[in-house]
C-alpha cells in the first residue's frame, strides 16, 4: 500500500511540476478578451550591479540610473540578502505584445562644478572602468545579452555592461571591442539605450494566454540630439575622461515581441545554461575522480581482504607467550589504541561542528538535486543551508558530548559552550569584519543591521539551545564501549621512519581527496567570484559522494600503516589527514585569485581572502570529521575480531 502511494505521489510530481516552488505567469494583450489571472503589463526589475574586477556589488540606485521611486520593493529572502542581491522595481514597463521604438525613460544632467554631481559622474566612470554589469529580471528570468564567441558559438551572459572605456593609446577595453565607432581616445562610452526582445509562446489547448520564454537585450550607445524627441540613429554617446562643465545622459529603450513555439516554459532557462560549455569538462572531472576512487578502493580492499585477513588469522592462531613476544604489527598496540587523545576537548568540539556541517551539506545538495534550489529560486540555496545549520545544533551537541565522554572528559559545561560558540563564533567574527568593510565601501552586499540581529537571534535562540539538548542526551548516554581494554601504562612508540611520521602522512593524505574535487572547485569559485550561474548540482552531489569515499579510504589506508608501525596516536592524525585537503583548497584559491581573477583594490582583496578563510574552515571541519569517523570505524572493527588475552 505504502509503495503504491509513493509511486502515485512521484507520478503526480513528475506530471504536475514545472519547477518546484515556481508557477507560470500568463500575459495577454491589453484591450482584448481577458483571461482570468492574466497580466497585460510586463514589469522589469533591476538587481545589484557587480564586476569580475571587484568583489563589491552596488545597488542599482548607487549609479544614478533611471529609478522608480513609488513602487514597493519585492521582499528578499535570507539567502538573497547574504549574497547582496537587491531587487528593485524599474521605470521600464511594457504592454504585452506592443512593440515600441526609441522610448524615452529619463534624462540625467551633471555639472562638474557641483561636487555632488561630480561625485556621481566619477562613480559612473569608475563603474565603466571596472566593467560593472547590469542584472535585469523579467518574469523571474534573467535578461540576457547574447553575443558570438569563437567557433561560431553563442554565449548568453545574464548581465550586460553599463559602458566601456577606450584608453589614451586608443585601445578599446571590455565591451568597447563590439563597435568600431568606439574610437575616441581616453573616453567612456555609455550604453544609454537597450534593444529588448521578449520571446513568448501561446499556450495551446488551454485558455491561458501567453508565457514568456526568453528575454534578450542588446546594449547600445546613442547621442540623442533632442531631449523631447529621442533619435536612435545617431553616433555613440561618450564622455571625455577630463570633461568639465555640463553633461547630459538620456536613457531610452526599444522593445520587440517574438513568438517562439520551440521553447517550452519549463525549459526556458536552458538556452542560458547550454551556452556555458562545461558539461564535457564535468564528465572528465567525474571520470578522473572515479579513477582515484577505484585505485584507493583497490588498495583498501587489498589491505582488508589479504593483509588484515592474514594478520587476524596469524594473531588468533598464536598459542604460546613466546610467539606473542616475537610478534609485531598493529596487534601490539591493542592496549593503547583507544587511549584518549591529547586535547580531546578541542577534537570533540571540532567533530561536533563537522557533523553539523556534513549533514547540512548532504541535505542541501539532496534538495538541490531535486530542483528545489535551482537558480530560478533566488537565494534558496543559501537560505536552506543557513536554516539547516541552525536546526542541526542537536547532532553537533550530541556527537561532541558523546565523544568527549568516551575520551574520559569531565568538563562537560565547557564542552557544550565550546561546541555552541567556538566554530560558529570564528565564522561570525570573520563575516562581521567583512561586513564592516562592505558597509564602509557602501556596497549592496553589506548586510543590514536588522538581518545581522536576525542571524544572531537564530544562533542564540535556536541553534545554541538545540546544541544544549543534544549535549544533554550525549552525556546521559553510556560511554562508547571499546572492543579492547586500555593499559594503565602507555606503551613506548618506536622510532618512526620518515613516511610514518605525523607530518608527511598528513600532507600526503590530503592530496587524493583534493584531486577528486579541484575541477569542480574551479566552477564553484567561478560562480562565486566571476558571477556565473551554478546549476550542476547533480555533478556536485556525485563529487560530494566521491569526496566522502576518498577521504575515508585515504585515512583508513594511512591509519593502517601507522598502526603497523606501532604508532597508536590515530585520533588527531586521522582528523588532520583528511582535513589537510582544506589547506590544498586554500592554496588553490590563492592560485585562482592571481591567475584567473582581475580583482583590483585593497578592499576587494581583503574580502576575497576573508570569505575564502571561512570556506576553508568549514571545509577543514567537514573533511576532518569524515576522516576521523572512517578511522574510528576501521580501528573498532579490526580490534573487535582479534583475540586479546
Amino acid at each position: 500500500m505504502f509503495q503504491w502511494l509513493l509511486e502515485a505521489a512521484l507520478l503526480a510530481a513528475a506530471t504536475g511540476f514545472y519547477l518546484p516552488g515556481l508557477v507560470p505567469v500568463s500575459f495577454c494583450e491589453p484591450g482584448k478578451d481577458q483571461v482570468p489571472d492574466c497580466k497585460t503589463t510586463i514589469e522589469l526589475f533591476v538587481n545589484r550591479l557587480d564586476s569580475v574586477e571587484s568583489v563589491l556589488p552596488y545597488e542599482y540606485t548607487a549609479f544614478d540610473f533611471c529609478s522608480e521611486q513609488k513602487s514597493k520593493r519585492p521582499s528578499e529572502n535570507l539567502g538573497q540578502v547574504l549574497f547582496g542581491e537587491r531587487i528593485e522595481p524599474s521605470p521600464y514597463k511594457f504592454d504585452f505584445n506592443k512593440p515600441a521604438v526609441c522610448q524615452k525613460v529619463c534624462i540625467r544632467t551633471y555639472d562638474t562644478k557641483n561636487s555632488v554631481d561630480k561625485g556621481k559622474l566619477d562613480f559612473l566612470k569608475n563603474g565603466m572602468l571596472l566593467n560593472y554589469q547590469h542584472h535585469w529580471i523579467v518574469d523571474n528570468m534573467p535578461v540576457t545579452w547574447c553575443y558570438d564567441v569563437e567557433d561560431g558559438q553563442k554565449f548568453c551572459n545574464p548581465g550586460f555592461p553599463i559602458g566601456c572605456y577606450v584608453t589614451e593609446a586608443g585601445l578599446p577595453k571590455d565591451a568597447c571591442v563590439v563597435n568600431t565607432n568606439f574610437n575616441e581616445r581616453d573616453s567612456f562610452y555609455i550604453f544609454n539605450h537597450v534593444d529588448i526582445t521578449i520571446y513568448y509562446h501561446v499556450v495551446e489547448h488551454e485558455q491561458l494566454g501567453a508565457r514568456l520564454v526568453a528575454a534578450k537585450i542588446e546594449p547600445k550607445s546613442y547621442e540623442h540630439p533632442s531631449d523631447d524627441a529621442p533619435n536612435c540613429s545617431g553616433g555613440p554617446k561618450f564622455l571625455k575622461n577630463k570633461h568639465s562643465g555640463q553633461f547630459k545622459i538620456q536613457y531610452t529603450y526599444s522593445i520587440n515581441f517574438v513568438v517562439d513555439k520551440k521553447i517550452r516554459w519549463a525549459s526556458r532557462w536552458d538556452y542560458i545554461l547550454e551556452s556555458m560549455p562545461h558539461t564535457n569538462i564535468q564528465w572528465f572531472s567525474i571520470m578522473n575522480s572515479l579513477v582515484i576512487v577505484l585505485f584507493l578502493s583497490g588498495m583498501v580492499a587489498m589491505i582488508m581482504l589479504r593483509t588484515l585477513h592474514k594478520d587476524i588469522a596469524r594473531y588468533n592462531q598464536m598459542d604460546s607467550v613466546e610467539d606473542a613476544q616475537e610478534e609485531f604489527g598493529w596487534k601490539l598496540v591493542h592496549g593503547d589504541v583507544f587511549r584518549p587523545p591529547r586535547k580531546g576537548m578541542l577534537l570533540s568540539v571540532f567533530l561536533g561542528s563537522g557533523t553539523q556541517i556534513f549533514i547540512m551539506t548532504f541535505v542541501t545538495l539532496f534538495f538541490a538535486c531535486l530542483g528545489f534550489l535551482s537558480p530560478a529560486n533566488r537565494g534558496a540555496l543559501m537560505t536552506c543551508a543557513v536554516v539547516l545549520w541552525v536546526l542541526l545544533g542537536t547532532p553537533a551537541g550530541y556527537v561532541a558530548a558523546r565523544l568527549y565522554k568516551s575520551f574520559g572528559g569531565e568538563k562537560w559545561k565547557t564542552n557544550v559552550l565550546l561546541t555552541a560558540f567556538l566554530c560558529p563564533g570564528v565564522v561570525f567574527a570573520d563575516f562581521f569584519v567583512m561586513n564592516l568593510i562592505l558597509w564602509g565601501e557602501g556596497s549592496s552586499a553589506a548586510m543590514p543591521f536588522g538581518t545581522l540581529v536576525a542571524i544572531l537571534a537564530l544562533w542564540f535562540c535556536i541553534s545554541v539551545p538545540l546544541t544544549f539538548v543534544g549535549a544533554y542526551f550525549g552525556f546521559k548516554k553510556a560511554g562508547i564501549e571499546h572492543p579492547v581494554r586500555t593499559n594503565q601504562i602507555p606503551r613506548q612508540i618506536p622510532e618512526q621512519s620518515f613516511y610514518t611520521k605525523p607530518f608527511p602522512g598528513i600532507v600526503m593524505g590530503g592530496i587524493l581527496p583534493f584531486g577528486c574535487i579541484f575541477i569542480q572547485l574551479f566552477f564553484i569559485l567561478n560562480s562565486i567570484w566571476s558571477h556565473q550561474m551554478y546549476y550542476m548540482f547533480g555533478f556536485l552531489f556525485l563529487v560530494f559522494i566521491i569526496l566522502v569515499i576518498t577521504c575515508s579510504e585515504a585515512t583508513i589506508l594511512l591509519c593502517y600503516f601507522h598502526l603497523c608501525a606501532e604508532d597508536y596516536h590515530w585520533q588527531w592524525r586521522s582528523f588532520l589527514t583528511s582535513g589537510f585537503t582544506a589547506v590544498y583548497f586554500l592554496v588553490y584559491a590563492i592560485h585562482y585569485f592571481f591567475s584567473k581573477l582581475q580583482i583590483t583594490g585593497l578592499a576587494s582583496t581583503i574580502l576575497y581572502f576573508g570569505y575564502t578563510m571561512i570556506m576553508a574552515l568549514i571545509f577543514f571541519l567537514f573533511t576532518g570529521t569524515i576522516g576521523f569517523f572512517a578511522c574510528f570505524w576501521f580501528v573498532t572493527k579490526i580490534y573487535s575480531v582479534v583475540k586479546v588475552d
